[in-house]
């Protein structure tokens, strides 16, 4: 689509425009390409490939990092040549040099690996042999990959299960290691980046055990300080290239809000069908479209929608795309819309990883994804040919969603938000510290990969008989693993703990797992359970043997538990004053019981029933931060002791709606606490914490910003034009009390008080 052909569009918005629907549109021009020259030209093969136009800035740059062997994370744009930037390098390594190098590439998902093979494979000059390796590869093709490849494409899951237990199989593949990749740094974050820290430890130790030390290559959507997440994952010192030098062509973005049905209780039209009704005319007008829709059921249904308002030619046109697809299934749909032969797809997250597909003329984002991060990886789908794009963003109820709509600027102005780790977390530490134990024997000198956490984690496994102490011939001590099999089965990449719920089918077939943690209020008798695509009913949840089992599920219906929670605050790290509040973190236990579950349609969110349970209580160790205010504080703003409750309740649903403002997490992520008197603080307090055993670094971000988060809380409620409290405020779909009791008005005349002081 060109400019001059995009009069159709320029139509439309401003249809929408006219009828008060579109609340702000942004449009971006077009960059032109910026080129440098290497420090130094690539020799060989290498110099053959580079493209004929010339490497661009951010290229140039990232490649003369990786040959002076400086590890580099890259997080520039959609379409901007990152993959080419390791490329050539490992190329040049491969095909020249003294000795024979090798590389590893890793991946988040197979697909990923795959189209990465593809890509390699067109530019791999004689002597470069790339091969993927992973769960679905064949123990033959295994034996001779391990022989003959000098390019190995994996994922995390694979070397931390598949490899490193096997080190000795591989010594000469990593005697020879030069380059590491990680591609998709950006959604190494929380649980899953924190395993994988702890495994790029584990592989940099065995490589010393061969005598190579790798360069690491992180490749990224923008994020916010990528290099500071990139080197807490490996531990090595990393530079940033963040400067797009790529071309990009003229960009229309469009922020599109429901109409409010009842302005009392700030009911909106339905997003889903705003974002279906648009897409199906974008199709009619005969651009290629790509929607984003936040859950598979969601993609699914959104797909429908949009069918059902085509002609049955052009109904065949649109597609569904997500997780739980067959790859030749996804490889099918991506051909055919590339191909022209499809007009739109409506797709999760899937699409959103790294997958390149031209000629897309809009793209359609049903709800603001989460982050600033991604949504600027879901709009830069379109416009991937340089030509002139529209995006459209519908916003939906969510809390986040309703800031930006009286916030649009912050859309485009705002930087992206950083991720974090947190490889001291215990619970994720001591296992890869086994494992590592099992690999090779821990001593003294792994303190250079694990610093302070070292001494605590052999410690525990000791206590625990998992490692033991021996001598070795100078008398230093090493600890060696005492368990048995492999201590990697045992650990899942992407869990919090340990130990993991199968769930499974009667006759023993496996569905999925998920954290101990977390089962009681996902997988509770009754629960609705979704997994790749396909909805599922728990029957019995078997806590002895860790099993849920299911049965199939029409998926009319969802659930949402219901629980009793309390907190105990077991050490404060760091205090300070927000306004009139006090501000603290530090570990936190959260005792919680799930005491029964609703059942809601899924359309219209009616309640169907309301089931009473009986399940043991669960215990969370994690990190937090917490508000604390004092009962004057609470007079003065007005509140009456009867509406305490509520009002604090209320406050920790919209901070907790808007922490991912400032962290690239999902509220699915955190939870909360507030009491009108808290037993270890002795007064009114809101707790916000981590979802996961131990903690994975979002409590310290919540502390960091609050200055911003509490305004930015604040600014929420106020624009809100409902009555009394409404999803779209202070209502929350994880609300384990029925989102009872809440008092909007009263977090109002709270937060404004607090904030009368200004924040430090």
């Amino acid at each position: 689509m060109t400019l001059a052909t995009s009069g159709s569009l320029d139509t439309l918005l401003a249809e929408l425009a006219d009828d008060g629907r579109l609340v702000h549109i942004e449009r971006i021009p077009a960059r032109p390409a910026h080129h440098a020259r290497l420090h130094r030209p690539l020799a060989g093969a290498a110099a053959d490939r580079v493209p004929a136009e010339g490497l661009w800035t951010h290229q140039a740059e990232a490649i003369d990092h990786i040959r002076a062997g400086r590890s580099v994370a890259i997080a520039t744009g959609t379409a901007s040549g990152k993959s080419l930037c390791y490329q050539l390098p490992i190329i040049e390594a491969v095909t020249t040099g003294p000795a024979p190098a090798t590389a590893l590439a890793m991946f988040p998902t197979k697909a990923l690996a795959q189209d990465q093979l593809r890509s390699l494979t067109e530019l791999a000059p004689p002597g470069l042999v790339a091969v993927t390796y992973d769960g679905d590869t064949s123990p033959e093709a295994r034996t001779w990959a391990r022989a003959n490849a000098n390019v190995i494409l994996t994922n995390p899951d694979m070397l931390h299960a598949g490899i490193l237990p096997h080190h000795g199989r591989w010594a000469t593949f990593l005697r020879r290691l030069k380059f590491v990749v990680i591609d998709e740094l950006h959604i190494l974050r929380g649980v899953f980046g924190t395993h994988t820290a702890h495994l790029l430890r584990r592989l940099r130790r065995l490589c010393a055990l061969y005598g190579s030390s790798p360069t690491f290559v992180f490749c990224s959507a923008t994020i916010g300080e990528p290099g500071r997440l990139a080197s807490a994952l490996c531990g090595l010192d990393v530079a940033e290239v963040v400067h797009d030098g790529s071309p990009r062509g003229a960009r229309t973005v469009a922020l599109l809000d429901p109409p409010v049905l009842d302005a009392a209780t700030g009911v909106r039209s339905s997003g889903h069908a705003e974002a279906a009704s648009l897409m199906a005319r974008l199709v009619k007008l005969g651009h290629r479209t790509l929607a984003f829709s936040r859950s598979r059921t969601g993609t699914e249904l959104l797909a429908a929608d949009v069918r059902a308002r085509l002609d049955d030619d052009l109904a065949e046109s649109v597609r569904p795309y997500r997780g739980g697809y067959l790859a030749s299934e996804r490889r099918e749909i991506e051909a055919a819309l590339f191909s022209g032969q499809l007009r739109g797809v409506v797709a999760t997250t899937a699409l959103e990883l790294g997958v390149d597909i031209g000629g897309l003329d809009a793209c359609v984002l049903d709800g603001y994804p989460g982050t600033i991060a991604s949504l600027w990886q879901q709009i830069g789908r379109a416009g991937r040919d340089q030509q002139h794009s529209v995006a459209v963003l519908v916003a939906g109820d969510d809390q986040l969603d309703r800031w930006f709509m009286a916030h649009p600027h912050e859309l485009f102005s705002r930087p992206p938000e950083p991720a974090v780790i947190n490889p001291s977390n215990p619970q994720i530490l001591a296992p890869h510290l086994a494992c590592a134990a099992y690999e090779l024997p821990l001593t003294r000198a792994d303190s250079r990969y694990w610093g302070e956490l070292l001494d605590d984690g052999v410690r525990d496994l000791v206590v625990t008989d998992r490692l033991r102490i021996r001598r070795d011939r100078t008398g230093d001590p090493r600890a060696v693993w005492a368990g048995r099999g492999w201590p990697s089965h045992g650990v899942g990449m992407r869990a919090g703990s340990s130990r993991e719920v199968r769930i499974a089918t009667p006759d023993g077939r496996l569905i999925g797992t998920v954290d101990e943690s977390r089962s009681h209020s996902l997988v509770h008798p009754g629960a609705i359970y979704l997994h790749q695509g396909r909805t599922w009913r728990v029957t019995r949840l078997d806590l002895d043997d860790l099993a849920a089992i299911v049965s199939p599920d029409p998926g009319d219906t969802y659930t949402q538990a219901r629980s009793e929670t309390a907190v105990e605050i077991l050490s404060t790290d760091q205090s300070r004053r927000v306004g009139a509040a006090r501000l603290s973190v530090g570990r936190v236990r959260i005792r919680s019981q799930v005491v029964g579950y609703q059942r809601k349609d899924v359309r219209t969110r009616e309640l169907i029933e309301a089931v009473e349970l009986d399940l043991p209580a669960t215990t969370l160790d994690t990190r937090g931060f917490w508000y604390t205010v004092t009962p004057a504080l609470l007079a003065g703003a007005g509140i009456t002791p009867g509406a305490v409750p509520g009002t604090l309740h209320a406050a920790e649903h919209a901070a907790i709606s808007l922490l991912p403002l400032f962290t690239i997490c999902d509220r699915w992520d955190v939870g909360g606490v507030s009491t009108a008197l808290q037993a270890d603080t002795g007064m009114p307090t809101i707790v916000i914490h981590d979802g996961y055993p131990g903690g994975t670094g979002i409590a310290e971000l919540g502390y960091a910003a609050a200055d911003r988060h509490l305004p930015a809380t604040l600014e929420l409620l106020e624009a809100c034009p409902c009555g009394d409290g409404c999803p779209s405020c202070v209502q929350s779909p994880k609300c384990g009390n029925g989102n009872e009791p809440l008092d909007k008005h009263g977090a109002i005349a709270l937060l404004r008080t607090i904030l009368a002081h200004g924040c430090t």
